[in-house]
């Protein structure tokens, strides 16, 4: 690592959000608010059709073109020589990326260590879609510039604070003591909907009781209550929960037994299907994707059921969590489904009046920043998610403390 004044002078902070199959990267000036420069995305990682796109943060003009990514360290050059263009790396004081799995150890921001890259290793298992993959980019990139400080911000660190009965499965006590227990995810998504919350609400909403809600391809939802999180519907992997576009969510463990007998499927095989074949895809048989079977479901009784199914288990998610909270003040919609869908907005909220929770359609239909009536006790709001930015402040808190 270089000197603590060389890294002082440097400008920009790069942010990095690997997926299992994509790379969404942001580049953010260092300045009082921080300025995002560009933001960009690797799609198709593994792929011979694969894409890179880039999109200027002040003009907003998008630029995009075909790329072969045989694996997640192919992104490393053409990045650095995009960065190159814009911000030599010299100018780049640090690294962020997003860590899927933390497991009981990290807890917070950390700096990037061998010792915390063979600990991630081992936790590798836990979320064989992710971990490997963000693995294999940190260490790229610290081969290429080791003098530039690499730091984790992980996805479970958000829910640290939640009760042993709410992490605790009811399994063998053997597997408890190996770190299998609720983890939960998405918590960099919900802990930068908090900061927002507080900053268009006041202390007094985020410190209430809260539901975030972050549907997306992959989505969850979080109780929180005196700005901590109680409970959350992902458990030891992303899998568990509310359906989603390819994930089941919840399902009766028992028909891992029932498939392997009936159908011979191994345990490669299972978890294919319930992480990539089932969810939305699965019940629609046609797209993973919400806007596709919105424009379906008058014509197809497949993708109306996927919907319904979709919007039934997001409500019944909030009753559940609502009995955590103690009830609701505030309820936040967030990612790409709950920011741009007023339908299934509406369709959730259909029936929680008990909660008072009641949707004015003229607020949800417009995608107001609050989509509840006036009057009634729980305000629902749409709050765009930002995970990169989150990144780049807690990146950003840790050299300054550093």
């Amino acid at each position: 690592m270089e000197p603590a004044s060389q890294r002082a002078a440097a400008t920009h902070i790069l942010i990095i959000n690997s997926g299992s199959s994509s790379i969404k990267f942001a580049l953010f000036e260092i300045a009082d608010p921080l300025k995002r420069v560009l933001k960009g995305t690797f799609e198709r990682v593994g792929l011979q059709d694969g894409e890179l796109s880039v999109t200027d943060a002040a003009t907003g003009h998008r630029e995009s073109r075909p790329l072969t990514i045989p694996n997640h360290a192919a992104c490393v050059r053409p990045l650095i020589e995009l960065l190159e263009k814009r911000a030599s790396i010299n100018a780049v004081r640090a690294i962020g990326h997003r860590v899927v799995h933390g497991g009981t150890r990290y807890t917070e921001t950390q700096l990037v260590t061998a010792e915390m890259i063979a600990e991630l290793r081992r936790l590798s298992p836990y979320v064989p879609d992710h971990l490997p993959s963000g693995i294999m980019l940190m260490e790229a990139i610290g081969r290429e510039y080791p003098r530039v400080p690499q730091v984790a911000c992980f996805d479970t660190a958000f829910h640290r604070t939640m009760p042993r009965v709410a992490k605790l499965l009811p399994l063998p006590r053997r597997f408890d003591a190996k770190g299998i227990q609720r983890y939960g995810f998405h918590g960099l998504s919900f802990a930068f909907l908090m900061e927002e919350l507080e900053r268009v609400a006041g202390s007094a909403a985020a410190r209430g009781r809260v539901i975030l809600a972050h549907l997306g391809n992959g989505a969850s939802m979080a109780a929180v209550r005196g700005g901590q999180s109680l409970d959350t519907t992902m458990a030891f992997t992303p899998t568990a929960g509310l359906v989603m576009s390819t994930r089941t969510g919840d399902l009766d463990p028992g028909l891992f037994t029932f498939l392997a007998r009936v159908e011979g499927l191994s345990g490669e095989q299972f978890h294919e299907m319930i992480n990539k074949q089932s969810g939305l895809l699965g019940v629609s048989e046609t797209s993973p994707d919400m806007r596709d079977l919105l424009r379906r479901a008058d014509q197809d009784v497949r993708a109306a059921e996927a919907v319904a199914l979709f919007c039934y288990h997001a409500r019944k998610w909030i009753g559940a969590l609502a009995a955590v909270t103690g009830g609701v003040d505030t309820l936040v919609f967030a990612g790409g489904i709950g920011e741009n869908s007023p339908e299934i907005r509406a369709r959730i909220c259909d029936g929680l009046n008990f909660l008072g929770i009641q949707i004015d359609p003229d607020r949800n239909q417009s995608n107001g920043p609050v989509i509840s009536r006036d009057g009634t006790s729980a305000t629902v709001r749409v709050i765009r998610t930002d995970e990169e930015l989150y990144m780049a402040r807690s990146v950003e808190r840790f050299i300054s403390r550093s």
